[in-house]
């Protein structure tokens, strides 16, 4: 057996062109349904042509004839899927191992067979049934950690570990096939066949681990993160608590000293002072009540940023529709949501357009709470979430998805969309009334 005599070229381009299509019925595509058809056709006769084509070459040209199928491979994936480079260049790691274990399988058994049934139908078969088989247990167990793709964010080492691995299979599953004088090539054909196979297949299955884990560290790391935003609400509200009794308490006791001002200095001071004292009572008087302290208390604490950047908030809200949330949760779902609405409208130049409107209000089952600021740009929507615009993405949005997590708790769902220049956030949540 000599290196061109293996697996058919056909084969192996079949398997490399089933590989990529399995990964984008997983990924979310960026094309329309009939360019990604296009796209495929074009992928599947070009991969082909390469790998039949170049059958014949001398073995010093087969490594970089199959570096362009790969090359080829990623590039379909990066055109039709939406996702960062680095998860495309794992993506595309993950297909050349899978389209090698196949294609090795896939050979090993029709070899197997046409010792006793050589019929051309039968080896139609194998290769159906095969490729049929593998690519859907692939499919099957990246569809079943479809979820955990949202916290896929590979770095540059994790990826270099995985091209790592790649490199590392590819090699010692072909070194058979170029010279038997290594410690880890087989001397028997039956010996080159089983060490190609299990070798892409514990490549495979370390490849699909590797990825469990990233996935699996970078959800615990979100989960800290929301954990540590939904704290942050929760003490900022006990904060406002804290200073609104006080308030509270001072409000009170200005009114005892406004009537005792009255009876002891002249009009003159006596008018000056107190008008004094009522511009400042103004400031802390309670502007929006809703029937929820809670939400009241957080209301109260926000406006103290509100009017510093000269933002007008107006509220038409029951708060009493809130009172099966708990605290914690009112505090993450209104802090985050209006501490993102107060950031969005500061930056708006004109003044007169830094406004924000909250309302809360009983829609048949449901409570719906409705967040609304001015908004001159669309704001990037991925994932039905919008992106933060801040630079360090990695370490920035998790107020929103804070947001998120806390809706789900109780069922619920959330929208963002952008109308007429008005930027909505919707919340609905069953009642349990």
């Amino acid at each position: 057996m000599t290196l061109y005599d293996d697996i058919p070229r056909i084969y192996t381009a079949l398997a490399e062109w089933l590989a990529c299509m399995t990964f984008c019925f997983v990924l979310k595509r960026k094309v329309s349904n009939h360019r990604f058809a296009l796209l495929s056709a074009v992928f599947l006769v070009v991969q082909s042509l390469l790998l039949v084509y170049t059958k014949d070459i001398s073995e010093r040209y087969w490594l970089p004839v199959m570096l362009v199928a790969f090359g080829f491979m990623g590039l379909f994936l990066y055109l039709t899927c939406e996702a960062d480079r680095k998860v495309i260049a794992y993506y595309t790691a993950s297909s050349v191992i899978a389209a090698e274990f196949a294609a090795s399988l896939e050979w090993q058994l029709a070899s197997f067979i046409f010792i006793t049934n050589k019929q051309w139908w039968v080896q139609l078969l194998v290769l159906l049934v095969s490729y049929g088989l593998i690519y859907y247990v692939v499919y099957f167990m990246e569809k079943g950690s479809r979820e955990s793709l949202q916290f896929f964010d590979i770095t540059s080492n994790e990826l270099i570990a995985v091209a790592s691995l790649t490199i590392v299979v590819f090699a010692l599953s072909n070194i058979s096939f170029i010279t038997k004088h290594t410690p880890f090539s087989g001397a028997l054909d039956s010996d080159i066949f089983y060490i190609r196979t299990l070798v892409d297949f514990a490549g495979l299955i370390m490849i699909f681990a590797y990825k469990g884990r990233i996935c699996e560290i970078n959800a615990q790391k979100e989960i800290n993160s929301v954990n540590a935003v939904l704290k942050e609400q929760y003490d900022k509200y006990r904060s406002y608590q804290s200073g609104m009794d006080m308030i509270n308490i001072k409000y009170h006791d200005l009114k005892h000293q406004i009537a005792g001002l009255r009876a002891e200095m002249s009009e003159e001071k006596r008018e000056e002072w107190i008008r004094q004292i009522e511009e400042e009572l103004e400031d802390y008087r309670p502007e929006i009540q809703t029937g929820n302290t809670v939400l009241d208390t957080i209301i109260a604490g926000k406006m103290a940023d509100c009017r510093r950047n000269r933002i007008k908030l107006t509220c038409v809200a029951d708060g009493t529709l809130l009172e099966f949330i708990h605290v914690a949760d009112i505090c993450s779902i209104f802090g985050n949501a209006i501490d993102n609405a107060i950031e969005a409208v500061s930056l708006l130049r004109d003044e007169n357009k830094r406004l924000i409107h909250m309302s809360i209000s009983a829609q048949k089952q449901f409570v719906l709470i409705q967040i609304s600021n001015y908004c001159e740009e669309q704001p990037k929507i991925v994932d039905d979430l919008p992106v933060t615009t801040k630079r360090d993405k990695k370490n920035h949005g998790f107020g929103v998805k804070s947001i998120n997590y806390t809706v789900e708790k109780y069922k619920g769902y959330v929208e963002y969309n952008m109308k007429d220049q008005w930027f909505d956030l919707k919340i609905l949540i069953p009642s349990p009334r």
